[in-house]
């Protein structure tokens, strides 16, 4: 296993998101993710990130964050996985949201009814703010994804 590269542009610790990763940890690790997530966008008092901070959201920090949960769980989680699995479906949330795990029988499930272990499905984590109050979560809402694609995820 190569060692991710713990980069930062607003200077984030990862150091405790790779432990956790690293032992399989996977929902203190996405409780984390979210953590460090808010503290790069300076948004931890509001607890969300919105499409703003998300457009301007550091790509160092991004790729930090996602080459570390796919090292970790060897290509099964990771914002460039769910991306990826979005993309052929050709966009469409709700397939995508079956696909990875995120619904269930056509309704969207909360956090706390996600699998947190490495036989998820594919994509499944992170998942921190699935059930975010604007629709079926921000992980892929229209900015989110615009800016992965301008990282290069």
């Amino acid at each position: 296993m190569s060692e991710v590269e713990l980069l930062s542009d607003v200077g984030a610790d990862y150091t405790r998101l790779r432990k956790l990763l690293e032992a399989g940890k996977w929902k203190e690790a996405d409780e984390e993710t979210g953590t460090l997530m808010l503290k790069v966008a300076s948004r931890e008092t509001q607890g969300w990130l919105d499409s703003e901070s998300l457009s301007k959201f550091p790509c160092t920090d991004l790729r930090t964050i996602d080459q570390l949960w796919v090292e970790y769980s060897k290509g099964r989680f990771g914002f460039s996985v769910q991306k990826r699995i979005y993309d052929e479906v050709g966009k469409d949330s709700e397939k995508w949201g079956d696909l990875v795990g995120w619904r269930q029988e056509g309704i969207w499930l909360n956090f706390s009814d996600l699998t947190f272990n490495i036989n998820a499905p594919t994509g499944h984590l992170p998942g921190r703010f699935a059930r975010f109050p604007v629709g079926w979560g921000w992980w892929f809402g229209p900015f989110l994804v615009s800016r992965i694609e301008e990282c290069s995820l």
